[in-house]
């Protein structure tokens, strides 16, 4: 525990003598805190598609060039996680998520004044990759420590702010690049940034004891007697077969989890639509996402988080299917709208399987070495995509392989056997 996460340094609601009314679980503020960094920082992530024309035109790129801004914020901000997990669980997660607000904010604002395509690398692949790789993990690692019963519920929750996100900012970037320019539109998305991002990662607190409370707002857990763990050790847990499969598993499956957000807008636009048709489409998968991290991250608690996060992945793959076959708007619309709710699963369930396998000493170290796998997905899918369409003006190869990889992280998942704590 560390001074940034002391019981006095954030207010906090207290029990009110006029009406006996016990104060709102401070967890749920945790939550609230880290919705708001994800919708921040993932919603300007998302964003990126309405821009990816824009950004053609001006630097006069490939489709293959421009995705590899996505792609390098991508490896970013999945992969510091590896660093920013451990430096979370040992000076707190509040410090980390104010950084990286920060940064997606100067990000954005950099992004708009860039002369070159080498400079939207720097500014928007550095600043907003960056950013949201420390503030994504400590953030959501912090509530998997808040609850227990009702563990798979809150992360869903607090991820959806990643859903939201990715409803909310595309399509006001589309309005803000239709009316002030994609300067402009980044400048003011990375104002709003700063503005929401840093006020709300203030409610942070890193473990529910510094407020002398245990998960789901009942007594505080007891220290572990000396010498023996709250959790499994960060090296112990990644040399594990349930690590290494989930980690198999995120690998093979993000080679085709980010296509959708980075090709869906200009796929769109291929086909004749509007760019704020093509909005609305990417719209429709942060709808469907924050279905998902409500749906089955509660559905999960019932049913198990493992079978459900073989469900996302199953699920995914049969959606995109869909993307395959249409070429028009409502059936666009509803592949971005139940690929968004599988993948909202899928972004709910990591960090609480993390939390079952191996315990919360050490949560958002592990959560941080599981996300490279990600990361290194992340890196290649959109950009390898991209180039695909360069070649062949068409996006049948990279749906398909999509389709291919999430049926075999399906797969790998399948295999695990269940925690030793029994899945809630």
């Amino acid at each position: 525990m560390t001074s940034s996460d002391n019981a006095g340094s954030t207010p906090h609601p207290r029990h009110d003598k006029a009406t006996g009314r016990q104060p709102l679980f401070y967890g749920w503020y945790v939550v609230a805190a880290a919705f708001a960094v994800t919708f921040v920082g993932f919603g300007a992530a998302y964003s990126f598609s309405a821009f990816v024309d824009a950004l053609q035109q001006e630097f006069n790129a490939s489709r293959g060039a421009v995705s590899l801004v996505f792609s390098l914020a991508g490896f970013l901000y999945f992969g510091l996680g590896v660093v920013t997990g451990p430096l979370a669980d040992r000076f707190g997660s509040r410090p980390m998520a104010i950084i990286g607000m920060v940064l997606v904010a100067s990000g954005l604002v950099l992004a708009g004044f860039a002369q070159s395509l080498l400079q939207v690398y720097l500014a928007y692949g550095l600043g907003v990759g960056l950013g949201v790789g420390f503030a994504y993990v400590p953030s959501v690692g912090t509530v998997q420590r808040w609850f227990a019963r009702r563990r798979g519920f809150a992360s869903g929750l607090a991820v959806s702010g990643i859903g939201f996100g990715t409803l909310i900012m595309p399509l006001l970037a589309a309005l803000l690049i239709g009316t002030l320019g994609w300067r402009s539109a980044y400048i003011t998305l990375g104002v709003l940034s700063a503005v929401l991002g840093i006020s709300m990662a203030l409610l942070i607190v890193n473990d529910p004891r510094s407020r002398g409370l245990g998960p789901d707002g009942g007594p505080p857990l007891q220290p572990a007697p000396s010498g023996v763990s709250e959790g499994i050790e960060l090296k112990q847990a990644i040399r594990s077969r349930p690590f290494l499969t989930l980690y198999f598993a995120g690998l093979i499956a993000s080679f085709g989890l980010f296509v959708p957000f980075v090709h869906l807008v200009p796929f769109a636009t291929d086909q004749g639509m509007s760019a704020g048709e093509g909005a609305f489409l990417l719209g429709m998968v942060g709808v469907g996402s924050t279905i998902g991290r409500f749906l089955l991250g509660n559905v999960a608690d019932l049913i198990g988080r493992r079978t459900a996060l073989i469900l996302a992945f199953a699920g995914m793959a049969a959606t995109l299917v869909i993307w395959a076959v249409s070429v028009s708007l409502v059936p666009l619309a509803i592949f971005g709208l139940t690929f968004g709710t599988f993948y909202g699963g899928f972004v709910a369930l990591m960090p609480a399987l993390v939390m079952d396998y191996f315990g919360g000493r050490h949560v958002s170290g592990i959560i941080g070495v599981l996300y490279t796998s990600v990361a290194l997905g992340t890196l290649v899918g959109p950009t390898a995509a991209g180039y695909a369409y360069d070649l062949s003006q068409d996006y049948t190869l990279a749906i398909v392989g999509s389709i291919v990889v999430n049926l075999v992280a399906a797969m790998a998942v399948a295999t695990l056997g269940k925690p030793e704590a029994a899945e809630k």
